[in-house]
C-alpha cells in the first residue's frame, strides 16, 4: 500500500505486521474487512489500524488448467479519518498442468470516504473512492497499471448493498471496465449469506461476467471467516473458484507496544 512509501519507519513496521499478524486471534478492535469479494465497500480502518484479509489456499479453475491460490493477501491501514491505504497481492501456482509460482494481482491504492453514511452509523449512503498503481506481475510478462474506482454503500436492518464502478488501465496497458454488486445479509447475524455479481471487459482483449456466493462468519469482534464459491465465464469459457480465508483488525501500536517489549 501506499502508506509504506510514506515513510520507511511506517514501512518497516507494517512488515513487522505481516509475520506477527497469523499468529494474533483477539484484539480490541472489530473486523470489517471485504472477502471474499472482488469488489469492496465504502468504508475504511479507523486511524492506527490494520487490517489483514488473508486467503491461505483457494483453488481456481479456468481454461488454461487448475492452479493453487495460496495466498491471496489485502493489508488495510488507517492513514488519517475517512483515509485508508491498501497493498494488496495473489500468489498463483499452476498445479495442472504444473508451473511455477509467480506473485499476480499486485495493487498499492489510497480509499477515500467522500460522503459518511450508514456504514459509518450516519443517515444515507456511504459514497468513497479508490485509486492507485496496479503493480507488475512477478514473471516479467507486464508492467505497471493504473485504476480509479467509486464505491456506494447502503446497509438496512434486512441487508447492505455495495456497488462498485472502476475504471483501469491495466498492466498490459489496456483500458478497462469494471461494474460489480455486493449484496449481504443483516450485518448483525453471526453467520450471513453473500453474494456478488460483476461484468468486466478489458477492452480488445477479455470480457468477464462472474457470480459469487458464500457466507460470512462472525468469530468475534475481531475476527471473521468467510468461504465462497464463484463461477464466471470469460470470453465463453467457464471459470471456478473457490475462495476460503479470514478477516482481522488491530491497532498498530499494539505491535509497536509488543515489540518494544
Amino acid at each position: 500500500m501506499s502508506t509504506r512509501s510514506r515513510s520507511v519507519q511506517c514501512s518497516k513496521e507494517l512488515e513487522t505486521v505481516c509475520m506477527i499478524a497469523l499468529c494474533l486471534t483477539v484484539w480490541p478492535r472489530a473486523a470489517a474487512g471485504y472477502r471474499p469479494f472482488d469488489g469492496t465497500d465504502a468504508a475504511v480502518a479507523a486511524k492506527g489500524e490494520v487490517e489483514i484479509e488473508l486467503q491461505p489456499a483457494g483453488r481456481l479453475r479456468d481454461e488454461s488448467g487448475t492452479s493453487l491460490i495460496a495466498p491471496a493477501t489485502v493489508i488495510n491501514y488507517g492513514l488519517a479519518a475517512d483515509w485508508e491505504a491498501v497493498l494488496e497481492g495473489v500468489g498463483q501456482t499452476p498445479l495442472s498442468p504444473p508451473g511455477s509460482t509467480s506473485m499476480t494481482a499486485g495493487a498499492a491504492l489510497l480509499k477515500h470516504v467522500l460522503v459518511p453514511g450508514s456504514l459509518q452509523d450516519k443517515a444515507g449512503p456511504s459514497v468513497a473512492s479508490e485509486f492507485g498503481v496496479l503493480l507488475p506481475d512477478s514473471n516479467g510478462a507486464s508492467g505497471l497499471g493504473v485504476s480509479l474506482a467509486g464505491i456506494v454503500s447502503q446497509r438496512w436492518d434486512w441487508g447492505t448493498i455495495h456497488l462498485n464502478l472502476e475504471t483501469a488501465l491495466t498492466r498490459d496497458h489496456h483500458a478497462d471496465v469494471f461494474v460489480g454488486a455486493i449484496l449481504e445479509g443483516p450485518s448483525d447475524w453471526t453467520v450471513r449469506p453473500v453474494a456478488e455479481v460483476f461484468y468486466e471487459n478489458e477492452l480488445s482483449k477479455t470480457a468477464t461476467v462472474s457470480g459469487l456466493v458464500g457466507v460470512i462468519y462472525r468469530v468475534s469482534e475481531t475476527l471473521n471467516f468467510d468461504v465462497g464459491f464463484r463461477h464466471a465465464s470469460t470470453n465463453g469459457h467457464p471459470v471456478n473458484e473457490v475462495r476460503a480465508g479470514l478477516t482481522f483488525s488491530f491497532p498498530l501500536s499494539n505491535i509497536a507496544g509488543r515489540v518494544s517489549h
